[in-house]
């Protein structure tokens, strides 16, 4: 049946299908038990893969409809789904009769990305807990079903969350004429602006009134509270409990141990080393701030971190010639979303084809079918504006594994855009190819041999580097003029402008890494020791005051509505990790050119199509030839 099927028919079926994912899953264990040895790899592996696949599926499908269904019904549904399938894979993670088996293959004849697979499930068994005792293996039981429904919890605290401000229709002064008119005033005279990206965003960057901004930022920053507080709690405590019956000091030693970096001593390394790269650089921009508020407030002693991108957007335009204003006109929206599908089918050799007749979770979403040469190979869903109870920010999710000879990969976007007929910011233009690189992993690496490898199975850490690469596009002239055109003249978008906004993008890179530096810090050290006697809002106060120029506003409490805390824990780290490799990435396409079929295809086949069957580092060295270095993250950080 096709997946899409099931999340538009009833909450009974799709628990009902998810039932029947578990027990394909159980039959292919139940089949590995029995199989007597010397077994071989198509037939052992082959099962245990085939249980993976089906959980993998199951899984991914509620996701899907716990993040984006409309029905309520159908969210709570996907909740239960979501428990039972995570508490069936901890279940055979710590079940020594599949374990033994796969350990016992002889996979020396085997072809590279076998060997690697078996190697992977094998010590994902040993960090599991499969060679813990009796006792131990029933703890990590139930704390990793507690895990799944503490997750839950924080998500949809966070989801179900909408706050906003009343304020006076003078007070949306300084922004576009199309926010204002799709803001008109209600029967109370007073203008609704809600914590919804496409509301919040524009506010801070354009709105005049430093009040106004100050009030939505505070309702932005109280998100979740004061429900998300205990749970994160509850979440920090149950994760170095874990940490510790795996044999890790905290939960930050235990995660970042499989992934690129090594260990969370590397990982604070590494964010150490970013901050002080980016701290003359902060300075200076903050410094620029200060002085442009000094010309509005003589005496003015801060910035105030609703008033920095409003104060940014002024410099960029007083002092380097550009207004972020002035691009938007050239970003209606369907011209975004019809030219990040025309240029990234044309860089990738490939056919996107509307599929109006299949069936879909809500009006809003459309699907397309990925061709090849004429033949298929993957389906993508776009669910592209936000409404009520739908995830909130930006995320390519999985739908459905592929795996040569089983299954076509299928993807969703879900994100909160403009509409049909709105305005772009450009940020949310790069956020736009972002996701779809991530979607672009999914399905460009959905055809291995086998579905525990398949697509975005890299090491965590290099997840974002593929699609932080290929926000490049979003750069480059000749790339936007195939899109960006005038919304009512139809010109294209000028180069100049562009060179200006290239140039104005420069300034405020020191602030941006240094927040993001922020991001890691918090998420890294909100595990990195024992929680009980950790207050998270002191801590989120004192790093964001040690990292960033800003200081803590009493009553806000920034990590209860982090969602990257439930969902990356310690490894925030990852996207600036990810962006030195995509900068590094990237210099091959800014030697041949962006759109060169060559470079795209030789990408296509050493990064991408593997999926996870190879160590990142060494999918990256296929491609450059070499060891990946910081030489072109630091050019582009210290660039002017």
């Amino acid at each position: 049946m096709n997946p899409v099927e099931l999340l538009t028919g009833s909450s009974d079926d799709l628990v009902a299908a998810n039932r029947r994912d578990l027990e394909i899953a159980r039959g292919e264990v139940a089949r590995l038990k029995t199989m007597t040895a010397p077994r071989s790899a198509a037939e052992a592996l082959g099962a245990y893969d085939r249980a993976v696949a089906a959980l993998a599926d199951a899984s991914a499908r509620a996701s899907v409809a716990r993040n984006a269904h409309p029905s309520a019904a159908m969210r709570d549904a996907a909740e239960v789904c979501e428990q039972e399938v995570d508490a069936l894979s901890t279940e055979m993670s710590l079940d020594r009769g599949i374990y033994e088996p796969v350990r016992d293959l002889d996979v020396s004849g085997e072809d590279a990305g076998t060997r690697f697979y078996v190697w992977r499930v094998l010590r994902d068994f040993c960090r599991a807990g499969v060679d813990r005792d009796d006792e131990t293996r029933a703890r990590i039981r139930v704390l990793n079903d507690e895990l799944v429904r503490i997750g839950q919890e924080f998500s949809r605290n966070i989801r179900d969350d909408i706050r906003g401000i009343d304020v006076d229709p003078g007070e949306l002064d300084g922004l576009p004429d199309d926010y204002r008119r799709a803001h008109p005033p209600g029967a109370n005279g007073k203008v609704r602006i809600t914590t919804d990206y496409p509301d919040y965003v524009p506010f801070l960057s354009y709105a005049n009134s430093s009040a106004a901004r100050e009030r939505l930022w505070r309702v932005y920053r109280q998100r979740a509270h004061p429900k998300n507080l205990d749970v994160l709690a509850r979440m920090l405590e149950r994760r170095f409990e874990l940490a510790g019956l795996l044999g890790h000091p905290s939960w930050a030693s235990y995660v970042t141990e499989d992934k690129m970096i090594g260990s969370a001593q590397a990982a604070a390394d590494f964010i150490a080393r970013i901050s002080a790269a980016a701290e003359t650089r902060m300075a200076k921009d903050y410094d620029a701030l200060l002085e442009r508020r000094r010309r509005q407030e003589s005496g003015a002693e801060r910035v105030d971190a609703w008033d920095s991108q409003f104060l940014t957007e002024l410099v960029r335009k007083e002092e380097h010639g550009f207004d972020a204003q002035a691009v938007r006109p050239y970003l209606e929206c369907s011209r975004v979303q019809d030219g990040v599908l025309e240029i990234t089918a044309r860089l990738f050799g490939l056919e996107y084809r509307q599929v109006r007749d299949t069936p879909v979770w809500h009006s809003d979403v459309t699907c397309y079918d990925v061709l090849e040469e004429g033949r298929a190979v993957g389906r993508f869903y776009l669910d592209l504006y936000p409404r009520e109870a739908k995830y909130k920010h930006a995320a390519q999710f999985t739908l459905q594994t592929g795996q040569a000879g089983r299954a076509l990969p299928e993807a969703v976007l879900l994100c909160n855009f403009p509409r049909p007929g709105e305005l772009f910011e450009h940020s949310e233009v790069v956020t736009f190819f972002h996701e779809f690189g991530h979607l672009l992993h999914h399905l460009l690496g959905g055809r291995t041999r086998w579905a525990g490898i398949s697509g975005v199975r890299t090491e965590w850490d290099f997840v974002e580097a593929p699609s932080q690469m290929l926000e490049e596009w979003c750069w480059d002239t000749s790339v936007l003029g195939r899109f960006a055109r005038h919304q009512q003249t139809g010109d294209p978008i000028p180069a100049d402008l562009v060179a200006r906004m290239r140039a104005a993008d420069e300034f405020g890179k020191g602030l941006r890494v240094r927040q993001q530096m922020y991001y890691a810090a918090v998420s890294l050290e909100l595990h990195a020791a024992d929680p009980r006697s950790l207050d998270t809002t002191e801590t989120a106060a004192r790093l964001q005051e040690a990292l960033t120029p800003f200081r803590y506003v009493p009553e806000t409490y920034f990590q209860e509505s982090f969602g990257h805390v439930e969902s990356y824990s310690a490894l925030y780290y990852t996207y600036m990790w990810s962006l030195v490799i995509a900068k590094d990435l990237f210099t091959v396409f800014r030697r041949d050119g962006l759109m060169n079929p060559a470079a795209a295809a030789r990408y296509r086949r050493a990064v991408l199509e593997p999926g996870g069957s190879a160590p990142a580092a060494e999918l990256v060295r296929r491609f450059l030839g070499r060891e990946y270095d910081f030489a072109a993250y630091e050019e582009w950080l210290n660039a002017s």
